[in-house]
């Protein structure tokens, strides 16, 4: 025996039906929270960034990285806030002309905040004065709410040996 066809009205509905399922799966898969490995890629580029500004002593640059809030500690114990930071590079203060980025590790803690470790050999001049010295570093990143741009809030660093931080008279 065979079935009544539905009507045109009924497959128009279903199709509608169907229509909508599809946006609507879609629609949820753009508005998918970003995963930990994309979070994570987006990090590390921003550290790289970070790393370029921070090796040719570009004043621009790191002015768009560091949080309003950013507070550092550099190698030797200073605690400096963004405008301090900028300030350094600004007055050539502290002037890299070699940093090599080593055994990167990044931390996702959420949607919003990130934890960057690694080790860190610089040579450069400080006040005047040679400085050479690998450290031990991390980076704080935050992801502000307001406009989704991430930006470094901590930033430390650590010697990793006895006299890093050689400052020649």
């Amino acid at each position: 025996m065979l079935k009544p066809m539905p009507s045109r009205r009924a497959l128009y509905a279903l199709v509608a039906l169907f229509v909508l399922f599809c946006s609507a799966s879609a629609q949820a898969k753009r508005n998918k929270p970003p995963q930990k490995r994309d979070i994570r890629t987006i990090v590390l580029a921003i550290d790289e960034q970070w790393r370029k500004a921070e090796a040719s002593n570009d004043l621009a640059a790191m002015d768009k990285l560091l949080s309003d809030d950013y507070l550092g500690i550099n190698g030797n114990g200073q605690v400096l806030t963004k405008n301090q930071q900028l300030d350094r590079i600004r007055d050539h203060t502290m002037v890299l002309n070699s940093l090599q980025i080593d055994d990167v590790k990044v931390k996702v803690l959420g949607r919003h905040a990130a934890i960057v470790t690694s080790t860190a050999e610089l040579d450069g001049t400080m006040d005047g004065h040679p400085l050479h010295g690998i450290f031990r570093s991390t980076r704080v990143y935050q992801r502000s709410l307001q406009t989704g741009q991430w930006r470094i809030t901590n930033f430390e660093a650590t010697p990793m040996r006895s006299g890093a931080l050689q400052k020649l008279d």
